[in-house]
């Protein structure tokens, strides 16, 4: 049996087809239009200048790009540094808020203080207003140290001087005081203490001693002697010891002890004065309250009885135990019997530049 010849793929019969198709693509080359050709050249030069135009924009967008991103390297350098410093502020703000919220509660605390300063001042404007109307109370007073009103508004004696740095009131406290008549001295002698106290012409003495404290400079110094046949301080510390006129509490209990005291016995001028001329420092103004001429000189006499002349003696005796330079100013409350006692007195002043007078019954 013949072998079968094998069959190639590239024979001349394949062969032959594959040129038959290029002769048919060259063909169709070769009769295609050349208007189609330049066509596509035009589209193609299009999309080249498109895309060059593209690449450029590309090129823009890229530099635009990289300006941008330097741009935001700069913004976010400058975000960092605001942000730090925006922490920075939050942080000082902190601080201020705490130091305003210190300084609300000072404000506060302030406010509170200045309307309690407020209260203390509208306090002390009314304290100084009454202070003012006592001031101008007292300038319409004068200088009283004491208040004090008679009946009926009488609270004034014209001429006598009260005045002085150290000022000593002398007042009889002899049985005399008792009465103006002797009838009735007499009668009041023999009754109890308590009786005495109240006897209406020794009631107008202590009563004048008031006044006269009450009308005493602040600024003086005093004291307050009674007198009978000794001499009794009314200061219930010191007997010697001269006192403020501004120290109400010492007067109030001066005048009270003075108002324990019981007339009694005679009247020794003599005792009174040389008391006067033993203080130091010495006194620059007596106040004199007596209701006629001494009974008895230094030592006590051996009769009850005593004549006119003998009591002008005594007070003449008497006056020269003064002390040299000081003003006696008398506050006479007469009683019948004693003809010399008024000129006396009268003459008493004169030669001390003092004063004397007699008040009527019904004052202070």
């Amino acid at each position: 049996m013949k072998k079968r010849r094998s069959v190639s793929p590239f024979s001349m019969s394949f062969l032959d087809i594959m040129f038959c198709g290029f002769g048919a693509v060259v063909l169709l080359v070769l009769i295609l239009d050349s208007s189609t050709v330049q066509a596509r050249k035009e589209t193609h030069a299009d999309l080249r200048a498109e895309l060059l135009r593209i690449e450029k924009l590309v090129s823009g967008q890229r530099k635009s790009l990289s300006v941008t991103k330097t741009d935001l390297a700069s913004a976010r350098a400058e975000l960092a540094l605001k942000t730090e410093e925006t922490q920075d502020v939050t942080a000082s703000l902190k601080v201020t808020r705490s130091a305003l919220s210190r300084l609300d509660l000072e404000t506060l605390a302030r406010v509170e203080e200045i309307e309690e300063l407020g209260e203390d001042l509208k306090d002390q404007e009314e304290k100084n207003s009454r202070l003012q109307a006592e001031v101008e109370e007292q300038r319409a007073e004068g200088t009283r140290t004491r208040r004090f009103k008679g009946e009926g508004d009488r609270q004034y004696l014209t001429g006598l001087k009260v005045g002085g740095k150290r000022i000593l009131i002398l007042l009889d406290a002899s049985a005399s005081m008792l009465d103006e008549t002797l009838v009735n001295i007499i009668r009041l002698r023999n009754m109890g203490d308590s009786r005495k106290r109240r006897a209406g012409k020794w009631q107008r003495a202590l009563t004048t001693v008031e006044w006269l404290v009450a009308n005493l400079p602040r600024t003086s110094l005093y004291q307050i002697h009674s007198f009978n046949d000794r001499t009794l301080s009314a200061n219930p510390s010191a007997s010697a010891q001269w006192l403020k006129a501004d120290d109400a509490e010492t007067l109030e209990a001066v005048i009270k002890r003075l108002r324990a005291v019981v007339p009694d016995a005679g009247t020794s001028l003599y005792r009174a004065f040389a008391m006067a001329a033993e203080l130091r420092p010495r006194p620059d103004n007596i106040l004199l309250i007596t209701d006629g001429l001494p009974t008895q000189g230094k030592t006590k006499p051996f009769s009850n009885k005593v004549s006119a002349d003998k009591r002008l003696a005594h007070f003449k005796a008497a006056v020269k135990q003064l002390p040299k330079g000081v003003p006696v100013n008398t506050i006479l409350l007469p009683m019948e019997g004693d003809a010399y006692a008024a000129a006396a007195f009268w003459q008493l002043a004169i030669a001390t530049k003092g004063s004397f007078i007699t008040p009527s019954r019904d004052w202070p």
